[in-house]
């Protein structure tokens, strides 16, 4: 539904053609591309995170600011890293036809490294990072508001916590 031109108009039209020309397997098809991509991210994603905060946040003081800057610098990196694997991700989703032939590839792609090989010769280097900008945009106040929501809980509870044990 994404795609441009997509011949589908709803998402049960979509499934439902997908399933009688492909088969259930073409719903799996980039699982473990996906799986791939979701682990080196989320690596990234708290590594970064965590150094950011020991940078400008030593004391690990509750401080909003740092977390938003914090999230939206582990997001960025964690994104523009793993955006070689989305791309590739995304090729084995939406089986693109017109650049799958600009390549001679008929039929369907299938396989994390056929979509490597496939993405390389539709764009070099520089098409493992296509959309990479558009990725980065988006990840950033996305993984922002996710740190400042968890950290505002992890100090609203703690304090409770806290405030229980006092005797009064």
């Amino acid at each position: 539904m994404q795609m441009y031109h997509s011949p589908y108009t709803t998402v049960l039209q979509c499934v439902r053609t997908v399933r009688r020309t492909e088969g259930l397997g073409a719903f799996y098809r980039s699982y473990t591309t996906q799986l791939t991509m979701n682990i080196p991210f989320q690596a990234i994603h708290f590594i970064t995170y965590e150094f950011t905060q020991e940078q400008i946040n030593p004391r690990r003081q509750y401080n909003p600011q740092t977390h938003i800057v914090s999230g939206a610098i582990a997001g960025a990196v964690a994104a523009a890293a793993t955006t070689p694997l989305d791309v590739c991700k995304t090729l084995l989703n939406t089986q693109e036809n017109m650049a799958l032939s600009s390549v001679n590839i008929s039929g369907h792609l299938s396989g994390m490294a056929n979509a490597f090989r496939t993405v390389y010769q539709l764009g070099g280097v520089a098409g493992y990072f296509k959309g990479v900008r558009a990725r980065v945009i988006y990840q950033m106040p996305s993984t922002a508001i996710a740190w400042s929501v968890y950290e505002f809980f992890k100090y609203f509870l703690t304090k409770r916590e806290a405030n229980k044990k006092t005797p009064c």
